[in-house]
C-alpha cells in the first residue's frame, strides 16, 4: 500500500510552495558562476546583513554549544522597549511565518474559518489547509485589500482575519482610516493579524500596536529578513495583546529561535544605520522600476515594499528566460497571476541589469 493513501487527504492535495530559485542551484544547472548571478526573487536585503548582527554572532558562536535562552528574555526586552509594549506582548519566531502557524495551532480546527484577501500571502491558505479549516478568500480589487468586504465576510465560525500590510506579492497597503474602520466592525471571538513584514519600509505606516496595547485581539507580526537582512537565521517575532500572546506562547517548541539568531536580532535591532541605507536604496529602486515600466507602457502595481508586481504576459515563459540569463525573479502562477512576475528590489547595478535581461526576453 502506498504511504501516501495513510496519508490526510488534504495535505497530499496540497501544492508545495514554491520558494524563489536559489542561487547554487541556478548556477549548477546553468553551469554559470554564483557571482555572476543575479537573484530577485525573495525580497531580500542587497546589502546583506547588519555590521552589528554580523559581529555580535561571531561572538555568539562561541557558545553554540549551549542551548539558547527559551524565552528569548534580552531580545524580547529590546523588542518590546522599542515598540512601547510590555514584555508578555512579544513572541519570538523562527521567522514571522511560525508566528503565522502558532495562530493556526491555537485557533483553527476544521469548524473554523480564516479569512485573507484574494492575492494575499500564499501561507495563509496553506495553513488554513493544513489545519483542516475553511479558507475564505475576499477579493482585492486594484489588488489592495477590500477590509469593509471582509468584515462583511465574518461569520460565528471565523477565527482568524489576516491582513498582510505591505502585501505580497502585490505591494499595496491600507491605511490607518480603513483599518480603524474595519476593527470596530471586529467580534470578540476573532483574532485579527496584521502582517507587518515590509513594515519598515514605509514613510507614514499605520499604527496597528495601539489595538495591542489597548488589549484587542490582534497580532502584529514583523521580522528581520527583509530590513535586517536576516533571512538566512529565520529569527521575527509577534506583537500581541497579552490574552492572545500567553496562548501562543503556550503552543510554540521549547527553544523554537536559535541563540545565534536571537544575538544578531538583538543587535540589528540598534542598528538605524543599516535600515536607513536599507530604505534609501529601496527608494531609489522602487523609483527606477516605476519610470522604467512606466516608459516600456508595462502594467505594473505601483509598491511601497521591496518589490515590484509586473504583467509580462506569460510569467512562467519570461522567468524561465531570464533564469537562463542568470537573472531569477518569481512567476505568479502560484497566486493565480499567471501573465505577472514579482521582482524584487536589489542594488542600482543589480536592477539595471535586470531591467536589461527583461528587454532582452520581452516580445
Amino acid at each position: 500500500m502506498a504511504i501516501d493513501s495513510s496519508a490526510n487527504r488534504f495535505v497530499c492535495d496540497l501544492v508545495a510552495y514554491e520558494p524563489g530559485k536559489p542561487i547554487e542551484e541556478t548556477a549548477r544547472e546553468l553551469g554559470l558562476d554564483p557571482s555572476s548571478i543575479v537573484k530577485l526573487a525573495s525580497n531580500e536585503n542587497p546589502l546583506g546583513p547588519s555590521p552589528k548582527a554580523k559581529e555580535a554572532m561571531q561572538v555568539a558562536l562561541a557558545d553554540s554549544h549551549i542551548y539558547p535562552d527559551g524565552g528569548g528574555y534580552k531580545l524580547r526586552s529590546a523588542i518590546a522597549e522599542r515598540q512601547e509594549v510590555g514584555i508578555s506582548n512579544v513572541i519570538l519566531g523562527n521567522g514571522s511565518n511560525e508566528i503565522i502557524e502558532l495562530l493556526c495551532h491555537t485557533f483553527l480546527n476544521p469548524e473554523a474559518e480564516l479569512i485573507a484577501a484574494e492575492h494575499a500571502f500564499v501561507v495563509y491558505k496553506l495553513m488554513a489547509t493544513l489545519f483542516g479549516a475553511h479558507y475564505v478568500e475576499v477579493p482585492d480589487p486594484g489588488f489592495v485589500h477590500d477590509l469593509d468586504a471582509m468584515a462583511d465576510a465574518i461569520t460565528d465560525k471565523t477565527r482568524l482575519v489576516f491582513i498582510a500590510n505591505p502585501n505580497n506579492p502585490t505591494g499595496t497597503i491600507v491605511g490607518q482610516e480603513e483599518i480603524d474602520r474595519f476593527m470596530a466592525r471586529v467580534p470578540d471571538h476573532v483574532v485579527v493579524c496584521f502582517d507587518e513584514a515590509y513594515f519598515e519600509f514605509l514613510e507614514t505606516p499605520p499604527d496597528t500596536l495601539k489595538y495591542v496595547r489597548e488589549g484587542k485581539n490582534v497580532c502584529v507580526l514583523r521580522t528581520c529578513s527583509k530590513i535586517h537582512g536576516l533571512a538566512g537565521l529565520r529569527i521575527g517575532y509577534g506583537l500581541a495583546s497579552e490574552n492572545v500572546a500567553k496562548i501562543l506562547q503556550k503552543a510554540r517548541q521549547p527553544f523554537n529561535t536559535n541563540a545565534i539568531a536571537q544575538a544578531g536580532a538583538l543587535a540589528a535591532l540598534t542598528d538605524d544605520t543599516h535600515v536607513n541605507r536599507t530604505c534609501e536604496l529601496n527608494h531609489e529602486g522602487l523609483d527606477f522600476y516605476h519610470s522604467a515600466f512606466k516608459e516600456r507602457g508595462l502594467e505594473f502595481v505601483p509598491s511601497v515594499a521591496n518589490f515590484v508586481l509586473v504583467k509580462v504576459g506569460d510569467g512562467d515563459a519570461v522567468f524561465q528566460a531570464m533564469l537562463q540569463k542568470g537573472v531569477i525573479v518569481r512567476a505568479m502562477r502560484g497566486y493565480k497571476l499567471p501573465e505577472w512576475v514579482r521582482i524584487s528590489v536589489g542594488t542600482m547595478d543589480e536592477n539595471r541589469r535586470c531591467l536589461e535581461v527583461l528587454d532582452e526576453v520581452l516580445p
